[in-house]
């Protein structure tokens, strides 16, 4: 491996920009292939095989093309795919997002937390050991089954009408939002007009950090001085998720 080398980045469609920009603003001069898996999506109604196993295919085309770290950029693949794949390619780096539930325990214990994830990642065993070990006992757990599909689609009527049915009944009652999927922070202005003031938790900038401290340690960071290439894959090879994913990175 060497420091030209581009970093992996994949989640089950567009929503793992908001993770990207995260890194972008630390690592600034790297590589970067994003992979989309949106004929997949979503990954949160799907068995922890069939994740494993698409997961494996999308780790297998970034080790092709000799990427020299993976970003695990959905919540639910990391959840219940992150070790396994460790487990299989001990010789990557991979880097995996999860829900912001500890910061909520670090920063604002007090308060009542609604967390906002797939069904996938509210049941998987990874978030539940999170949850169970940081628990503030004022917490709800909101399953969004289908928001990142609409937020995928990019239907703003859909994405209101959504929120509006599933959120209504907690504004003014919480004070925190995890926001347990890569795709949530792209409509958290929506999500806020619903509830009202309340603070948001993501856990991109964390991630980003540790991916910079990661490439730090194995002397991989690219200091080459200018901006680096950011290079789109698409499951389904839609050109339309190409356009949105470059427009949403300049946001």
């Amino acid at each position: 491996m060497n420091k030209n080398e581009a970093i992996g980045i994949f989640d089950s469609g567009i929503g793992g920009v908001t993770v990207l920009r995260e890194i972008l603003k630390v690592l600034p001069n790297e590589n970067y292939v994003y992979y989309s898996d949106s004929r997949n999506n979503p990954y949160g109604d799907k068995s922890n095989e069939q994740i494993n196993e698409l997961c494996e295919h999308i780790v297998k085309i970034f080790i092709k093309q000799k990427c020299k770290a993976i970003v695990i950029a959905c919540n639910t693949a990391s959840a219940k795919s992150a070790q396994y794949l460790r487990n299989r390619y001990r010789d990557m780096s991979f880097i995996a997002i999860e829900p912001a539930y500890k910061m909520v325990h670090d920063y604002a214990y007090n308060e009542p937390t609604l967390v906002m994830a797939t069904k996938g990642t509210i049941e998987s065993e990874k978030f539940n050991f999170l949850y169970q070990k940081y628990d503030n006992h004022k917490t709800i757990l909101l399953p969004c089954v289908g928001l990142a599909d609409i937020i995928e689609e990019g239907n703003e009527d859909k994405i209101k009408a959504y929120l509006k049915e599933h959120l209504e009944q907690h504004r003014g009652k919480v004070k925190n939002v995890v926001l347990g999927c890569t795709h949530y922070p792209l409509i958290q202005e929506e999500i806020q007009e619903v509830l009202g003031q309340v603070t948001f938790f993501n856990g991109a900038p964390y991630l980003a950090q540790h991916l910079k401290e990661v490439l730090e340690e194995k002397d991989l960071v690219n200091n080459q001085g200018k901006e680096g290439i950011i290079q789109f894959i698409d499951s389904s090879n839609d050109e339309q998720k190409k356009k949105r994913f470059f427009e949403l990175i300049k946001e």
